[in-house]
């Protein structure tokens, strides 16, 4: 069975077909998706949408780029939403220094605030990082990892170095690996799934974004994660069936769900 511990069904892009898409994910072998908040509108529909279907999850966080949107109300709005048993994490939440679309230390502010968010409600936390690797590291080092409560989290679409990743490792974080690690450029990546082990890796979609090889610049989803599955599997010297069964169990773990033995997902259908 296929985790997918990243989604946004929430987005546009699945507007025309969301209910038909969802509806049909179990009988593709994908056993259970977390949908990801990144504004306050897309954590009040990751809510709705776990709440409609039972193999979804929600996580309930502000992304960096709309860290703006943020305020003591809006605080406890996340609060409340959180305290549902389905909401798995806070997230996502970071830096993003890429797009820049709010100032560092608004940034850094209200990721820090969820971060403390996370600990006080006992939830891992879904990291976003894009052209701000040391910040990042130094802000979650900083606030969140080893503290009372810890819960730990996931870096999402990982993109730094295999000597980062490893630190993230020691601090009790997984890594989230997606479509890029099917690209022929992402040589880096590579790196980083060699040097992590399989039970600190878990896979992931960002859809409708990132879509592996062969969708590459298509709109994603949750049925071609085997091929990220097969890329992990290829990198580790493991079968699919194996990396597929590892993956499932670590993001179990990482949003602290009942861990249970699952079967082996049906081949993906185009």
């Amino acid at each position: 069975m296929i985790f997918d511990t990243h989604a946004h069904y929430d987005d546009e892009a699945f507007d025309a077909d969301r209910e038909q898409l969802l509806e049909g994910l179990p009988g593709h072998g994908i056993g259970a998706v977390v949908n990801v908040g990144a504004s306050m509108r897309g954590a009040e529909e990751s809510w709705r949408l776990m709440q409609k279907y039972d193999f979804v999850y929600g996580a309930i966080g502000i992304h960096p780029d709309h860290a703006g949107e943020l305020d003591e109300e809006g605080m406890q709005a996340l609060r409340r939403m959180l305290r549902h048993p389905k909401a798995v994490a806070v997230g996502e939440i970071g830096l993003d220094y890429y797009w820049d679309k709010e100032a560092h230390e608004v940034q850094k502010k209200w990721f820090a605030a969820q971060m403390e968010l996370a600990l006080e409600l006992d939830k891992p936390i879904i990291v976003h990082s894009r052209e701000a690797a040391k910040d990042t590291f130094d802000c979650i080092r900083a606030v969140h990892a080893g503290k009372t409560g810890f819960a730990g989290g996931v870096i999402h679409c990982y993109s730094g170095s295999a000597e980062m990743a490893r630190e993230y490792v020691k601090m009790g974080y997984y890594i989230g690996v997606g479509g890029v690690v099917t690209f022929k450029n992402a040589r880096v990546l590579k790196e980083v799934v060699a040097a992590v082990p399989l039970e600190r890796i878990v896979t992931e979609t960002d859809c409708p974004y990132l879509a592996p090889v062969p969708y590459r610049g298509k709109r994603n989803c949750s049925l071609y994660i085997p091929y990220i599955i097969e890329e992990i599997a290829k990198i580790k010297g493991l079968t699919p069936q194996e990396t597929e069964r590892a993956t499932w169990e670590n993001a179990y773990r990482l949003y602290r769900l009942e861990c249970m033995q699952a079967p082996l997902a049906a081949e993906v259908k185009e």
